[in-house]
């Protein structure tokens, strides 16, 4: 199979405007998870991650001739910023624009014409904003988006279809998505803590990512993509399954399409939304794939989950470890609260990485699974 590059990357959200921030933070171990009080979202205070003011005023600044919802903006500065790193021509004909998200511009709901809240839409304004010429792509698949979003990108390219796909995450923080969370009882009143005893749920988050996949290596690629392989529960229209197997299935496929086996993947980047029952389930299915010892962790810990974003974003930090051989560490973990015992990163710490596996899970039952591989290989 022809080979897949990362040839550029972008992200923003609370851990700051660039990927450089976000890697600054990670290393350093802050997260960007706050205790804020608006009346906006909640009545009651709550723990979210959202960028800084002053970084939306970047965001804003760089699309202020343009007619786009917030949404959009948030979306188009992260695509073009990671263009910028390239010498791709959008307009060409050859590079194709997905957009993977879960809520779009759901704060308009009531207060715009409904095609202002169609993801097409939306995907189409930003496309058309960053210059590209065909037709742009949605993913919209609860909690695994990104990572659909990825493997579909990588299947558009060795399909002979695109020479590049611009692959952009995004979702934004709003009081729909917060009360949706609360009604489930699954949102934390402190930093979440994925995959430890006293975990009592997810934080939300708000970002934007970007990966650009291309069928050449550019000036300077980043890492390979690699494979990626789903699934489904067929279980709960929330819950996920009991046992893991089926998130067990998708990471088998993602290895045999990979060629490589348990022993080879060097770091997981793991869903870990702090849910006892998504990381129980995770748990189960990292053991079923012989997966147990393999250094892991959440980003989740570090951005809150991202929903649309998520996979994105996860993947512009595996990139990073990859590049700087270095494993992520999953704040707030302390104490195994899962059945499986997995060997979860606290600390950042130099590795030898070949690959990495980053899974997801959502809504549905769906999983999604893909693998990540250092350039030096």
């Amino acid at each position: 199979m022809s080979i897949v590059y990362a040839v550029a990357h972008h992200a923003v959200s609370a851990l700051g405007p660039d990927v450089s921030a976000h890697w600054q933070m990670v290393s350093r171990v802050q997260t960007g998870i706050r205790r804020y009080e608006d009346a906006a979202f909640s009545a009651a205070p709550f723990w979210a991650s959202m960028p800084d003011p002053a970084h939306w005023q970047m965001i804003s600044a760089r699309s202020a001739s343009r007619s786009l919802t917030a949404f959009e903006r948030l979306a188009f500065y992260s695509a073009s910023r990671a263009l910028q790193e390239t010498d791709i021509d959008p307009a060409g004909g050859d590079t194709a624009f997905i957009l993977s998200t879960t809520k779009g511009n759901i704060e308009l709901l009531g207060r715009e014409d409904d095609p202002r809240l169609l993801l097409s839409h939306s995907a189409g304004v930003v496309a058309e904003a960053l210059g590209i010429t065909t037709v742009p792509l949605v993913v919209s698949h609860a909690c695994v988006s990104g990572v659909i979003a990825l493997q579909y990108g990588l299947g558009l390219i060795r399909s002979g279809r695109y020479r590049n796909v611009v692959v952009t995450g995004c979702d934004r923080f709003s009081r729909f998505v917060l009360s949706g969370f609360q009604s489930f009882q699954a949102v934390a009143g402190a930093p979440c803590r994925p995959f430890d005893a006293e975990r009592k749920g997810i934080n939300l988050g708000e970002a934007a990512a970007t990966i650009i996949l291309s069928a050449g290596p550019g000036d300077e690629p980043l890492a390979r993509l690699v494979s990626g392989a789903t699934s489904n529960d067929a279980n709960h229209i929330s819950g996920p399954s009991r046992t893991g197997a089926e998130l067990a299935m998708a990471i088998h496929s993602a290895l045999q399409q990979a060629g490589i086996a348990a022993a080879d993947i060097g770091m997981i980047s793991a869903h870990g939304t702090a849910t006892v029952y998504n990381d129980e389930m995770e748990a189960k299915a990292f053991g079923l794939a012989g997966l147990q010892h393999v250094p892991v962790h959440s980003l989740k810990g570090f951005t809150g989950h991202t929903l649309g974003a998520a996979g994105i974003l996860e993947s512009v930090l595996v990139i990073e470890g990859l590049r700087h051989q270095q494993l992520i560490p999953s704040p707030g973990y302390g104490q195994s609260g899962v059945s499986v015992p997995l060997n979860v990163t606290r600390n950042p710490q130099l590795a030898d990485i070949r690959f990495v596996l980053k899974t997801a899970s959502g809504f549905g039952g769906s999983n999604a699974a893909i693998v990540w591989q250092r350039l030096s290989d």
